[in-house]
């Protein structure tokens, strides 16, 4: 297992209003089928890339995360107001992650020459705050193999790096007292007793991940 990073508390990033308000019209249009990309009963691809929290490696792979047990790989970024609206019940998953002996990493793959809030010094700064493991995919390369579509996205991975859930956290990413349902929870519950999860698959909500042209 990777080294333990400290409980932080994240601020809220200071971001472009009216990008982030366009952010939000265009993540309520209705999502894209699910079938592209890795489903739940394929093994998770193999990544090796570097980390942006100055807590951890320069560099982690799969291979380093994913522990006996199993490991959260979420498709994140810094500016998308779903993830800020997500931020700490991300932070609370990952916390739970650590304490069930699971890994937890964040990969951010957006365009940042279109979107510069999402290049690599922002993550430095970002990084510096979170608590796990945030990983810059420059080349978009995992997010297409992986067929990750949305920020944020979730892939539960068990301990032989299958992957047993994809999809949403619950389904009220911007306000949790919203939130009638728990899939992300559910699924690492059924993980921890070797049960399937309730729903292996859900539509993720969030910001389209910001592809180069």
């Amino acid at each position: 297992m990777g080294k333990a990073y400290p409980t932080k508390t994240p601020p809220i990033l200071n971001l472009d209003s009216v990008r982030s308000e366009r952010e939000v019209q265009t993540s309520s249009q209705p999502s894209s089928p699910m079938s592209r990309g890795l489903e739940p009963g394929d093994t998770g691809l193999a990544f090796d890339l570097p980390n942006a929290n100055s807590d951890g490696p320069e560099r982690c792979s799969l291979s380093d995360l994913v522990t006996d047990i199993g490991c959260v790989v979420v498709f994140t970024c810094n500016h998308c107001p779903y993830v800020i609206g997500n931020e700490s019940r991300i932070e609370s998953i990952a916390s739970r992650a650590r304490e069930e002996g699971m890994g937890f990493v964040g990969i951010n793959s957006n365009d940042s020459d279109n979107y510069p809030s999402d290049n690599w010094e922002h993550m430095l700064k970002r990084g510096i705050v979170m608590t796990y493991p945030y990983l810059h995919d420059a080349s978009q390369e995992v997010a297409n193999a992986w067929g990750a579509e949305r920020t944020p996205e979730f892939y539960l991975l068990d301990g032989n790096s299958t992957i047993i859930y994809r999809g949403r956290l619950d389904d009220s990413p911007q306000d949790p007292n919203l939130a009638t349902t728990s899939e992300l929870s559910d699924a690492i519950n059924a993980l921890l007793v070797h049960e399937d999860p309730p729903a292996a698959r859900t539509d993720s909500i969030g910001c389209s991940v910001k592809w180069k042209m």
